[in-house]
């Protein structure tokens, strides 16, 4: 390993926190990176880390070597991607990341049709519902439900994510069928739960045109949108869902839809989120590709919702 390589190996030990979350990612054991980290110490001639047995803390030199580190990164990272697009055909490795629901319903067709137009690309599909870090993760593309924070990356709107209510037949045979928001919150439902985020109220606009909170009851809560719809299914629950996670349940009558005529505010859009604008060859036309297969003005998921453009 030579000095640049342990310098970007400081770096992914620095944005990562810890020792062993860096070694975690190369699938390489933590006494690795410590003696590589020690060896680019005295190849320096300078300390970079305060050590001890739970922690680091960076030195004043070891501060002006990530910044050229980062610095050192990136201009790699842009000649590789110069050099990639004078290939004639696409190659290399397309790594990619998005939640499960997004991989498997939506990502997984576009990559089987698109390795067998570039049977040269190699593609890594790392489906996962934590926000990764795309950049010291190594990430060509990540494709996340709602506009990333940060500001230093790239993100793309590729479709529209509105919202509906949902509930089974047997749901409504059981309640009826609520007529106005304030029955509606009456009724048990199915909400989002997470660490970062807790659904406990419907937005939407009234007959003015003014945004109003209507407080649910929910006695059901997951983070994952396919349990929610598993539970709304079973008869026991409503549900508030975003469009996405809709396949074929309402054609096939498993679900209807609750209020209709309620203008709902709309769910956060699917993005398409990278880390620099020049894109290789590879990544621009898998991007290409997704886009096209969800629909530029009418999303793919709003074909199994009859009549959505009139509803909500």
């Amino acid at each position: 390993m030579d000095t640049t390589s342990r310098l970007l190996m400081l770096l992914e030990v620095v944005e990562q926190g810890s020792f062993a979350k860096a070694a975690e990612i190369r699938n390489i054991d933590r006494s690795v990176i410590s003696k590589q980290i020690s060896r680019l110490e005295d190849e320096l001639g300078v300390r970079l880390l305060n050590r001890t047995t739970r922690s680091f803390s960076l030195t004043a030199a070891g501060a002006e070597m990530i910044k050229k580190a980062a610095e050192l990164r990136e201009l790699l990272g842009e000649t590789v991607r110069m050099a990639e697009n004078y290939h004639l055909e696409p190659r290399g490795v397309l790594k990619i990341t998005s939640s499960t629901l997004i991989g498997r319903r939506y990502l997984q067709p576009v990559l089987n049709d698109f390795q067998k137009r570039f049977p040269q690309v190699e593609v890594e599909l790392r489906l996962d519902d934590r926000l990764v870090d795309i950049v010291s993760e190594g990430f060509d593309l990540a494709f996340r439900v709602g506009e990333p924070k940060d500001s230093s990356l790239i993100a793309r709107k590729i479709a529209r994510n509105r919202l509906l209510i949902l509930a089974a037949p047997q749901f409504i045979e059981t309640y009826g069928m609520p007529k106005t928001m304030e029955e509606l919150a009456k009724l048990p439902a199915a909400s989002y739960a997470s660490n970062s985020i807790r659904v406990e109220a419907i937005d939407y606009y009234d007959s003015k045109g003014e945004q109003c909170e209507q407080k649910i009851k929910s006695v059901f809560r997951a983070n994952d949108a396919e349990s929610l719809l598993m539970k709304t299914l079973s008869g026991t629950t409503y549900f508030v869902a975003p469009a996405f996670i809709i396949g074929d349940e309402i054609i096939q009558g498993k679900l209807v839809p609750l209020l209709t005529d309620v203008k709902l505010m709309e769910f956060s859009a699917m993005y398409a989120v990278y880390p620099h604008r020049d894109l290789p060859v590879r990544t621009r036309l898998f991007f290409d590709a997704v886009r096209e297969h969800l629909g530029k003005d009418k999303p793919i998921w709003e074909n199994g919702i009859p009549n959505f453009e009139q509803m909500y």
